[in-house]
């Protein structure tokens, strides 16, 4: 009996889900019966196209061809430790996050999971091991049946609406404890490890933070949250969203992530020395966050909202400057034991593909440790005094990533070209829609 046969029938599944996360952070795949994923085990049976993984966030695909223009099958090969329960159906059913490999046993390269396999190999090949703890922000909102409507706070249990912000508020979480119940039993029943809850800025804006681990098991984690948070807020008939910017009078929501490296060796933190004193490493880690970042931007913040959350005073950074306990810097770091120091990427936005918003910020500290790029001094007070350095639109961030090699090599050449073109894609499409302030406020004025 095959470890996923002694599982499944352990926990009497009836029907299982294969999931692929494609570029947009989708969960993409196959369900099918327990017995009919059992049997495609053995020779690695179950397939999809390669243009999975091409799809822009509305389903449509780039003009050109920027794979292999046959649109070859790719095999699905499940990751026995990534399957869970899928706690919201009546039947006993699984999910199972998939590599994808082609027929020769080769990994598929532009596949998310495997960009950051491709990161982490890197660090391992140094002797290194990254560890990762996510924060991720959304908002619950009223259900929305027409998108050219804004989106509003739902109602809670008091039966009315937020209508001020709320950091921190217990009663106003309090608000959808019922949500928020089925999100932490469904979570504990899928081993989804999520720590705190707290209520963040926005009018129904909450943020739910992950333990740290291994970045390969967080991003899993993170993914398969997502599905969970949607899936308890439609329960109770109300929205769940990870978008950057949902809604225009209040702030955005963000993925934050915390990064320390250990030594694979000796398990020691590299960012401080026994005395608790920051190394070389950790500051090196920080200048290259600080030198690539800005090319890293479409993962990190990769769609056109995604720039309408990086604005001034408004909870997120405009730039790269680092300071300890300083939450208006893109990088911050807590204050922290030898063996906890760590460096808060504060740029990621929570509509990033967990995959790769964490490739993308290890990739940058990586090498930033590999070419011993030195950081700018840490600052004091606010940066938003400072001039903003991160990209303001979708393009600009696109032109830095083409003409970054550094991060082309770490990332994966034919990823990043994939990336590139889906998301011109995307551009393109929203560059064809008039919006409801261009008719509001030029239709009758130019």
């Amino acid at each position: 009996m095959t470890d996923f046969e002694q599982w499944l029938r352990g926990h009497r599944i009836t029907e299982v889900e294969c999931l692929v996360p494609d570029l947009t952070g989708i969960a993409r795949g196959k369900i099918l019966p327990m017995q009919k994923f059992l049997g495609s085990l053995p020779d690695a049976g179950l397939r999809l196209p390669e243009s999975v993984f091409i799809q822009t966030v509305a389903g449509t695909y780039p003009d050109e061809d920027v794979t292999d223009p046959s649109l070859r099958d790719v095999r699905l090969v499940p990751d026995p430790n990534s399957i869970r329960l899928v706690p919201w159906y009546a039947e006993p059913t699984a999910q199972v996050v998939n590599d994808c490999t082609y027929h020769d046993g080769s990994p598929v390269q532009i596949s998310p999971r495997q960009v950051l396999r491709n990161v982490l190999k890197l660090y391992a090949g140094k002797g290194w091991k990254p560890v990762v703890a996510p924060e991720l922000e959304f908002f619950l909102t009223k259900v929305n049946d027409d998108p050219d409507y804004p989106l509003v706070p739902p109602v809670g249990r008091s039966k009315r609406q937020e209508t001020a912000r709320q950091s921190y508020g217990i009663d106003a979480a309090n608000e959808f404890d019922p949500v928020f119940e089925d999100v932490y039993d469904w979570c504990d029943a899928a081993n989804i490890d999520i720590d705190t809850l707290i209520h963040e800025a926005g009018a129904g804006q909450m943020e739910i933070n992950f333990n740290h681990g291994e970045p390969l098991e967080l991003a899993d984690q993170v993914f398969l949250f997502k599905r969970t948070v949607r899936q308890a807020a439609l329960k109770h008939g109300i929205y769940a969203t990870f978008m950057a910017k949902p809604m225009e009078h209040e702030p955005g929501s963000a993925m934050h992530i915390h990064q320390s490296v250990y030594s694979i060796e000796t398990g020691v933190n590299l960012f401080a020395d026994a005395e608790g004193k920051s190394t070389d490493a950790f500051r090196h880690f920080i200048g290259g966050l600080q030198h690539y970042t800005p090319a890293a931007m479409p993962l990190l913040a990769p769609n056109v909202n995604s720039y309408r959350r990086l604005m001034r005073y408004s909870d997120a950074p405009i730039n790269l400057h680092w300071g300890y306990e300083n939450r208006t810097a893109g990088l911050r770091i807590p204050e922290s034991g030898q063996q906890s120091r760590r460096v808060e990427n504060r740029v990621a936005g929570a509509d990033a593909n967990p995959y790769l918003a964490l490739a993308a910020t290890l990739a940058c500290g990586y090498l930033g440790m590999v070419e011993g790029i030195e950081p700018d001094e840490p600052i004091r007070g606010s940066a938003y005094t400072m001039p903003a350095t991160l990209p303001r639109y979708l393009p600009d961030a696109l032109e830095g990533l083409a003409a970054c090699k550094p991060l082309h090599d770490a990332l994966g050449k034919d990823f990043v070209t994939v990336l590139m073109a889906a998301k011109e894609v995307e551009h393109q499409a929203y560059q064809s829609v008039i919006s409801s302030w261009e008719r509001e406020h030029l239709l009758l004025n130019v």
